[in-house]
């Protein structure tokens, strides 16, 4: 079981959901990856902290409709001084929607749109260092940017968050770069410029470990999900899309071996 307990400075460190049917998403995220559910208390505002196999994966909780925010994942990024990352988004092309806020105990968070209009958390850790399980079943196995402004994303984030990246394909077919942290490859970017429907934002995406893709597949449905994109053999592992009761979209890989 890989147990991380700490996140890399600038990489991937946790995740949550904001459902407009909490109980719904319980039972279907319960029935895909076997997660367990723990309030986090009413000073928390009714969070709910995820958990597989007793380990921190993930947060949920209830969308406000005062928002005006679709239901959705999110991906939050580690950083050791909040303040200063968040002052770096601007300058690098990038806009504040959330300024730097205490977690009571926990850390320290914000959110932010990159110069594509994704938007993506930050996340400076007190007690709370983030997801425990990777690579593993029902937890996050990679993360990906889908942009319409490749260049430039990757130029933010190099310049806001200290990735190394490396291009992995350069092509007007496909441009993928992967950024590394240490001896870590945890994320990629893709030029999504084509592919990206008219409606549908720059957005970070959540690929989720799964024994058998198929069989996840199966349970996804049957719970009242939908499929997006069925699964297929890649270089990178079996993969597959789909969306959950309320139509959050989120990926499934194989476990690599």
């Amino acid at each position: 079981m890989p147990i991380r307990n700490d996140a890399p400075l600038g990489a991937p460190c946790w995740i949550d959901l904001t459902t407009s049917d909490v109980d719904h998403a319980q039972e279907f995220y319960a029935a895909v990856f076997g997660w367990t559910y723990e309030s986090a208390g009413p000073e928390y505002g009714g969070y709910i902290n995820v958990a597989k196999d007793g380990r921190p994966v993930a947060g949920m909780m209830a969308n406000n409709p005062e928002w005006q925010m679709p239901d959705s994942w999110a991906t939050y990024f580690r950083t050791d001084d909040i303040n200063a990352t968040s002052a770096a988004i601007a300058p690098a092309g990038g806009s504040g929607c959330i300024a730097p806020m205490e977690i009571p105990a926990k850390g320290f968070m914000s959110m932010a749109t990159d110069p594509s209009g994704a938007l993506f958390g930050l996340w400076q850790p007190l007690e709370h260092h983030g997801f425990e399980l990777v690579a593993e079943a029902g937890a996050p196995v990679w993360h990906q940017l889908t942009t319409r402004d490749y260049r430039a994303a990757i130029d933010f984030y190099r310049e806001v968050l200290g990735w190394r990246t490396e291009s992995e394909s350069d092509t007007d077919e496909f441009r993928y770069t992967t950024a590394w942290f240490g001896d870590q490859q945890l994320l990629g970017v893709m030029d999504g410029a084509a592919m990206l429907p008219p409606d549908v934002p720059s957005q970070w995406s959540i690929f989720f470990g799964a024994d058998d893709v198929d069989k996840a597949l199966q349970v996804i449905t049957d719970h009242g999900g939908a499929i997006v994109r069925g699964a297929e053999d890649t270089p990178y592992g079996r993969l597959a899309a789909a969306t959950d009761p309320t139509g959050v979209a989120f990926n499934l890989a194989s476990l690599q071996s």
